[in-house]
């Protein structure tokens, strides 16, 4: 019982990690589209992980995979495919932001792509598409 009470608190709190907080004029539009690529292909992932293993909790080495080598053979799938299925649903190119902060929701689900947008955010400059401010030239007066 402790263990399905725990297991239904881990995933409440999972979700709250995914709800975002209402901006006047977002950002970023596609944030929606893009929130439910990575968690449907972080799902995929984390079937084909739960695949390998035979679908057991105690890990067995059926296909000749450790586990910590299906764990890295399916998060490097994840952070491969999820890009490829994020250009399909928004129909355009992804912006190097939109491909980092799928690859970081890969590595580190839920949290990833937080940190990520956070750590563009503080470096505006890191996107190729930003330009900086344009400093104004001083004149100084002769006397």
């Amino acid at each position: 019982m402790f263990r399905k009470v725990s297991l239904f608190a881990a995933v409440v709190a999972a979700f709250a990690f995914t709800c975002q907080v209402a901006e006047a004029g977002d950002k970023h539009p596609d944030n929606k589209k893009l929130g439910a690529v990575a968690i449907g292909v972080g799902a995929a992932a984390g079937a084909g992980y739960w695949a390998l293993g035979n679908w057991k909790w105690k890990w067995e080495n059926v296909n000749g995979i450790t586990s910590a080598g299906a764990w890295a053979l399916t998060t490097v799938g994840c952070a491969a495919v999820s890009p490829m299925v994020a250009t399909v649903v928004l129909n355009r190119p992804l912006t190097m932001r939109e491909g980092h902060v799928l690859i970081a929701s890969c590595f580190i689900p839920i949290v990833g792509g937080w940190l990520m947008e956070q750590a563009y955010d503080a470096h505006p400059e890191w996107d190729p598409a930003y330009k900086p401010p344009r400093v104004k030239k001083m004149r100084h007066a002769k006397k």
